[in-house]
């Protein structure tokens, strides 16, 4: 056995195997893959092998269409069959929510490359001859979908990476890792050592086995699923016998289960509620092929469905169930990419859907790991985008939702209830008072919109679907309110955020922004640290506020941050809280160790209330000593300040382009920096606003967000950051030269603002395709409704030529496309009067 390497791929089911390939394609061939059992004997071996191309995730979605298209052309290569049966894939709909769903997401398919077409109920008929089409009012359907044979495909993949040198060991279990002083790594194996320069961990049900290794807590726990294999059916067999196409998989949504041709029978795979948690901490060492008992009892509600929509499974008999682990993360999507805290440790884990994903994963994890970037925005597959509140019970609990969502209504704003309330700010308690309707980011509970007290939607409002999977509302309040309908258009909670707006707008409002990232970069090496990893120039006089962006190494944008410098040698960096152990693994990678620097997390100590609004001087005014008009405090400084008998950091900051601070202050004295608050504000009528405001208000000053404007696929000037981008500062700073390079190339975008024209019920969400002429150009990135200026707005990137004010596109928003007029950016107070007065 090998003693070095330059890659030792741990794992070799479909994912991991793929992952040595597309090394070995890069052009690294110095790479090793340990198997501790056979390839494919942990969750790959049972899997039904379909190839869902369907996925919300714009990033996942690029995975999904890379993996159809290479396995189609790996077969080629080797040789080998991989049993791929391209038969398409049929989505069938019971009502307007999933048609809804299906609009939006044909829409995000188009920008991926993804084909779909709409199909009536009498098509559906005609692919599906078996089919019982009552009740449904649509479908749409994959041409190019299928299922592949999941051992055969890993042979393949074997065979293609062995062929390009790379080295596969069977039969040998990994028993530790350990990291190097010189971040390299030693493998060691019952075979014997590897040393190695990086590890890509591909251990399926045993993530968490391995992440305890090396002292991380990886967020995979894997859940039960069952699948069961008929006797043959007569019908099948004589389609068969004649020749006819085998049918398409069918994907019965609102019933939630899968249902193809097996052998002349069927596979039937529901996914139920109560399917269990299992190997909490991983498998025992000698698990191989392991499968559970069956429960058919879980998957009667199904089964009954299936009967009724395909008579002919209540005529054939139960041949085999498989109930097998499969691996699942909080929201469904793997993780992959770079571990947390450690160098060179790489994950390719928690694939709920590895078949699909195995190929597009890999893909993008070996130009990362090659050439330092992947070239697709992964941020929503990204390990770090999970907490160490991601503890084993929030797993469980998640895990398992997520699970039994994944045929469930996909909508936007959509906020699920398992694991929750968590992490919670001190006025929490106030504002639920108050009316909140909270969301989650990142574990932390944050205010969506406010509802009356006494508000509650009546079933007649809900309005449910008569299907088995109809929930179409948010979890009831504790006094079993229903206060919030989801859906893909203006749901009932739009008023109500157009008259928080219109308030923060007229009179004064505050914001918890608690759940904001915060952490103090001090030292003598301070400033000029900071100006190596970001583009703008660091804010030099105390005081100051800077708006800065960490490129990524391709030029495009990795983070945002605001910040302040509170003394000599100190500062403040406040980024997004959903960002918060990304962008956190980021810094302490790139800081010195030589002392010069010091870095210290402080999200948990510091509180953020945003006041805002024309008002907001004259109630922050009342409850401090320190002058706070314009010619004392302007806009874009900071200063500590008293309020009350209470301390705060005042920036004259916020992301709704209102007069207004952020109270940072000790997290400890919030309450009573609330309870100041809305005492002094109540002569000028102050009311509480949520995240929902703010999005709305953000859309008409044209803010970006990441990953929705800026992102690693579009360069810092692409996405519209010229004046936060000094190519002329005099350091390096991460992405310069990439920049530069890119500059010299072309640029192929911009951003561009859009009014959306004649909209009645739905706004823009982000991913739709923008068109000119018919033909696509770009894709919108956010979308809402802006109450301040009454128009429908959607931020997007089209190609450079479509970018002119006063350009006209076309938007597809679920299904129908509407005329888009490019507009001048920060449609609302574009000169800022409203921030500096």
């Amino acid at each position: 056995m090998k003693t070095s390497a330059k890659v030792v791929v741990v794992g070799g089911g479909v994912v991991g195997v793929s992952t040595l390939y597309h090394l070995a394609k890069k052009g690294w061939t110095d790479v090793v893959l340990v198997e501790r059992k056979e390839l494919t004997s942990g969750s790959t071996w049972h899997a039904a092998g379909l190839l869902p191309l369907f996925n919300m995730s714009y990033s996942v979605g690029k995975l999904h269409q890379y993996s159809v298209n290479f396995y189609h052309e790996l077969e080629k290569e080797t040789g080998q069959p991989v049993g791929f049966s391209v038969v398409s894939n049929i989505r069938l709909a019971s009502n307007e929510d999933r048609m809804d769903e299906y609009r939006y997401y044909s829409s995000v398919a188009e920008t991926v490359g993804v084909a779909v077409n709409f199909l009536t109920p009498e098509q559906v008929a005609q692919a599906w001859p078996m089919a019982n089409i009552e009740g449904l009012i649509g479908a749409i359907q994959h041409p190019d979908d299928g299922y592949i044979q999941s051992a055969d495909l890993t042979q393949a993949l074997a065979k293609g990476a062995r062929a390009r040198g790379a080295t596969i060991y069977r039969n040998t279990a990994m028993l530790d890792l350990e990291q190097q002083t010189d971040d390299s790594w030693v493998v060691k194996t019952d075979k014997g050592d590897i040393h190695c320069q990086h590890v890509v961990c591909c251990t399926g049900n045993f993530a968490r086995k391995t992440g305890a290794m090396v002292g991380l807590d990886i967020p995979v726990i894997p859940v039960e699923h069952q699948y069961i294999v008929t006797e043959p059916h007569p019908e099948v067999l004589r389609r068969k016998a004649q020749g006819l196409p085998e049918q398409a998989v069918l994907r019965d949504s609102d019933a939630g289960y899968y249902l193809r041709e097996e052998n002349g029978g069927f596979i039937l795979g529901p996914y139920e509620e109560g399917a269990p948690c299992c190997y909490v901490d991983g498998p025992s060492d000698q698990s191989e092929y392991e499968l559970f008992n069956g429960d058919l009892d879980r998957l009667m509600p199904h089964i009954e469905a299936c009967m009724t929509r395909v008579p002919a499974f209540a005529e054939v008999g139960v041949k085999t169930v498989y109930n097998g682990a499969i691996a699942y993360t909080p929201d469904g999507n793997p993780i992959v990419g770079p571990a947390w805290g450690r160098k060179n440790l790489w994950l390719n884990e928690g694939h709920s859907f590895g078949i699909t994903a195995a190929g597009g994963a890999a893909w993008q994890l070996a130009e990362w790991i090659v050439d330092g970037e992947p070239t697709v925005d992964m941020m929503g597959v990204d390990p770090r985008r999970f907490g160490p509140y991601a503890s084993r019970g929030y797993l469980r609990a998640k895990n398992e939702e997520a699970y039994n969502h994944v045929f469930k209504n996909h909508y936007p704003d959509e906020e699920r209830s398992a694991g929750r309330p968590l992490k919670t700010s001190p006025c929490y308690d106030r504002m639920k008072a108050l009316g909140a309707v909270f969301g989650s980011v990142y574990g932390w509970e944050r205010p969506n919109w406010f509802a009356p007290t006494d508000y509650a939607l009546s079933e007649s409002e809900l309005d449910k679907g008569d299907t088995l999977w109809n929930k179409n509302h948010s979890t009831a309040l504790a006094d079993g309110r229903i206060v919030e309908k989801n859906s893909f258009r203006r749901s009932n909670y739009f008023p109500f955020v157009g008259r928080e707006c219109c308030h923060v707008h007229d009179k004064v409002g505050v914001l918890d922004m608690s759940a904001f990232s915060k952490c103090t970069v001090t030292g003598h090496g301070a400033e000029a640290w900071l100006n190596s990893i970001v583009a703008n120039k660091v804010p030099v006089t105390i005081g100051r506020i800077g708006l800065c962006h960490m490129l990524s190494k391709n030029g495009g944008v990795r983070a945002e941050f605001t910040i302040y410098k509170r003394a000599k040698n100190s500062y403040y960096m406040v980024f997004a809280g959903a960002q918060e152990r990304h962008d956190w693994d980021y810094l302490t990678k790139l800081a010195p160790h030589d002392g010069s620097v010091s870095l210290q997390k402080i999200t948990t100590q510091m509180g953020v209330l945003v006041l805002a609004g024309p008002r907001s001087r004259d109630v922050l005014q009342k409850l401090t000593d320190t002058d706070l008009g314009n010619d004392n405090f302007k806009w874009l400084t900071g200063k500590s300040i008293n309020v009350g008998y209470a301390n705060a950091e005042a920036l004259r900051v916020n992301f709704i382009g209102e007069l207004g601070w952020e109270l940072h202050h000790p997290i400890e004295m919030q309450n009573y920096i609330f309870d100041q608050l809305m005492s002094a504000g109540a002569e000028y009528d102050i009311k509480p606003f949520g995240i929902r405001a703010m999005e709305s208000m953000r859309l008409e000053k044209s803010y970006r967000l990441i990953p929705r404007e800026m992102s690693i696929e579009y360069s810092a000037i692409e996405s519209g950051l010229d004046r936060f981008v000094k190519l002329d500062k005099d350091c390096d700073f991460v992405g310069k030269e990439a920049l530069l390079a890119w500059r010299e190339r072309g640029f192929t975008n911009c951003f561009a603002t859009l009014e959306v024209h004649d909209v009645v019920d739905a706004d823009a969400r982000g991913s739709e395709g923008v068109y000119k002429d018919g033909a696509l150009v770009g894709r919108a990135t956010s979308g809402g409704f802006g109450f301040r200026i009454n128009k429908s707005l959607a931020l997007s990137l089209v190609q450079v030529q479509y970018g002119a004010i006063g350009t006209h596109l076309e938007i597809e928003i679920l299904g129908k496309r509407y005329v888009a007029t490019v507009i001048d950016e920060s449609p609302f107070d574009g000169a800022n009067q409203r921030l500096r007065s």
